[in-house]
């Protein structure tokens, strides 16, 4: 049985997990969509600035994030905190999300795609992700997953459909 979801408007506790399942952060986002495979939420970056080499992550920039149930990544769609603009989408490879009417996790297994506003892509931590000690099926699960997003940006599906160029 699938758990119940939280409401479009609630404050959902957001739970970043290593590989091996232990937290290493958590922060809060309010929901703007949900289904029994999908939850979308607003949230605001609130660390001090992170220049990363190739996008700054600023205090206040915020973000749309999006996490599946049935998908190993999530999407987050980062926004300047002055201006608005999109900077880019930031998606982590991970297992599968869960979440109930309160909390959401999800375990991070370290590569990284960053797709610039103008469809080039970008991608992060291979170093990182090769160490992991992780099963096969779970690198082949993160390699079909990165196929399937570099598709979703190549046939600008949402929330690609915003790429300039």
């Amino acid at each position: 049985m699938i758990p119940p979801s939280p409401s479009v408007g609630s404050t959902l506790q957001c739970i970043k997990r290593d590989h091996n399942g232990q937290e290493v952060w958590r922060y809060e986002g309010t929901v703007r969509d949900t289904s029994d495979a999908m939850v979308m939420i607003e949230a605001v970056f609130n660390r001090d600035d992170r220049d990363m080499g190739y996008v700054v992550f600023r205090r206040g920039d915020w973000l749309y994030e999006w996490f599946f149930r049935d998908r190993w990544y999530n999407i987050f769609e980062l926004h300047d905190v002055d201006d608005q603009r999109i900077k880019g989408w930031y998606c982590n490879f991970t297992r599968p999300a869960d979440w109930d009417e309160e909390q959401l996790w999800q375990d991070d297994l370290a590569l990284d795609l960053f797709i610039y506003p103008d469809g080039r892509t970008l991608l992060l931590d291979l170093d990182e992700f090769a160490e992991l000690p992780i099963s096969v099926r779970d690198r082949e699960e993160v390699e079909a997953a990165r196929a399937d997003l570099l598709a979703q940006v190549g046939a600008r599906t949402a929330p690609f459909d915003r790429i300039k160029g």
